[in-house]
């Protein structure tokens, strides 16, 4: 993928990354996308890459990566803000988050999303002017082009809840027009939809490791979908999503024999890695400076070895969880040493030109822990405590503190919650997860948001933090107020009027 850089980037430009003003505008001069650029199959296949490469990052706004990384993070109990946090990033940890933040901005996601739309509403048009462009191929690009735009819709309804729904590309000035919010139910029916149809149109392999893992397959349609159905509650729908990765055969867990520091997060597209924003040499990404010690805007929790990952003091040998020291975080700094890291000893670290740990959307253990979590608000906590059970040997997890039972449904769903803190730590997963199951039957445990925030805030400013929390809208981004004032048909969200 990476050897088309240049091509694309220079695509990336014709289509306007250089010239933005206005909301959702990535624009060219009029009439060059259409009467210069759309013409052949290799044409096509650079503005596809196009769309990886500006997840990777343009130099224009926050890289995609640290973006999910501080919105399914910087609330939680899992990380704590460094002495060059910004006040942005300090007012996010806090819940005093304001429509000014800088993290409010939803444009890198909005640009991803233009370069879907426009594959889709300009690459059919190239069968009839390149007669080597085969029905095959423009099913993959089209493929390719609904499934990113439907997982970042996902993002954006997670974290904002209703916002503009734009399934058109901005290619001309005649496009670039105001737009209202969508609600949040009509643009998952839209992402459902988008799923729906890239999923047959999607091959199951590129036949190529690299490809596999970096570009979207049959399967990565598969991982969103579960994933949307959970946030849904439409549970034997997420159930049967997941059985299409584990009945593939195509996927499984790494490291219990070896190390799954080095196989899933310093080496990469591992066996058990579904679908990872590829990172290299030639395109490094900006977690060094924000994880570093000397330059430090993000820390590891201080709590999670002892209290989430347990120490053991019974046995001669302690039982150590692979998942924590030199894994997640290094514990005598508190580095996140899942990106930082070159060895899982937790003694040397990545040079800056080395940074270039992959940022992971899904991999296998999460179909097994969404399929877990789904099959138990199904009533079968006991088939739950099973996959559960694999993803805890593969680590060697630490037994202590709550105890799996595989006859309580509530307590299951306590468990997986848990597990998932553990095998997925500082993957951008943690604050969609709790509130997820904080929402679920009207917010029965709506203390699965207070635990949380009761360790990730100060003990002085923790009350307000509650009281925010009782108004559901709390947990939702605001509009960034430029967007406001550029577009003058939304409306803010409800909670920051």
């Amino acid at each position: 993928m990476k050897n088309k850089i240049l091509y694309t980037c220079l695509l990336m430009v014709a289509l306007g990354a250089s010239s933005c003003s206005k909301w959702l505008e990535l624009k060219p001069q009029d009439g060059i996308v259409r009467e210069e650029f759309w013409k052949t199959k290799e044409q096509v296949d650079a503005a596809v890459t196009g769309i990886y490469a500006s997840m990777l990052g343009t130099g224009t706004s926050t890289p995609l990566a640290e973006l999910l990384f501080i919105w399914g993070e910087a609330r939680t109990d899992m990380v704590t803000p460094g002495f060059r946090a910004s006040s942005s990033e300090n007012d996010i940890v806090n819940m005093n988050i304001l429509p000014t933040n800088a993290f409010a901005n939803w444009r890198t996601l909005y640009a991803t999303i233009n370069y879907c739309n426009t594959v889709i509403q300009l690459a059919p048009g190239v069968l009839a002017k390149d007669n080597t462009f085969t029905q095959a191929q423009l099913d993959r690009a089209m493929g390719e082009a609904y499934a990113i735009r439907g997982m970042l819709y996902f993002y954006l309804v997670r974290t904002f809840k209703d916002v503009p729904l734009k399934l058109d590309a901005t290619i001309s000035d005649e496009d670039i027009r105001p737009m209202a919010k969508s609600s949040a139910d009509s643009i998952l029916n839209q992402v459902v939809l988008d799923l729906k149809t890239a999923e047959p149109l999607l091959p199951l392999t590129y036949g190529n490791q690299a490809k596999d893992k970096g570009r979207a397959t049959r399967y990565t349609v598969n991982a969103i979908l579960a994933d949307v159905y959970l946030w849904r509650e439409k549970y034997a729908e997420c159930a049967a999503e997941c059985d299409k990765v584990i009945n593939s055969g195509s996927f499984g867990l790494v490291g219990t024999f070896t190390s799954m520091f080095d196989e899933l997060f310093f080496r990469g597209n591992s066996a058990e890695a579904i679908f990872e924003l590829q990172y290299d040499a030639q395109k490094i990404n900006t977690f060094h400076p924000m994880l570093l010690s000397s330059t430090r805007r993000w820390g590891a929790a201080p709590h999670l070895i002892e209290e989430v990952y347990g120490i053991d003091v019974i046995n001669a040998v302690p039982i150590v969880d692979k998942r924590g020291d030199g894994c997640s975080l290094r514990a005598n700094d508190l580095t996140i040493w899942k990106y930082m890291g070159a060895n899982d000893a937790g003694s040397a670290l990545r040079a800056a030109e080395q940074s270039y740990a992959h940022w992971i959307f899904y991999r296998y253990a999460d179909i097994l822990l969404m399929k877990a979590e789904a099959i138990n608000q199904m009533d079968q906590p006991l088939e739950a405590s099973r996959l559960v059970k694999s993803i805890r040997t593969r680590a060697n997890a630490l037994d202590f503190g709550m105890v799996m039972d595989s006859t309580d449904k509530q307590g299951m769903e306590e468990y997986i919650l848990q597990e998932r803190q553990r095998e997925f730590a500082f993957e951008g997963k943690r604050w969609y997860d709790v509130v997820r199951n904080a929402k679920r039957n009207n917010f029965a445990n709506f203390r699965y948001l207070t635990d949380m925030v009761g360790i990730s805030i100060p003990r002085e400013r923790q009350q307000v933090a509650f009281n925010k929390l009782k108004d559901e809208n709390s947990l939702y981004f605001p509009i960034f107020l430029y967007e406001l004032q550029s577009n003058k048909l939304l409306v803010q969200n409800p909670f920051y009027k």
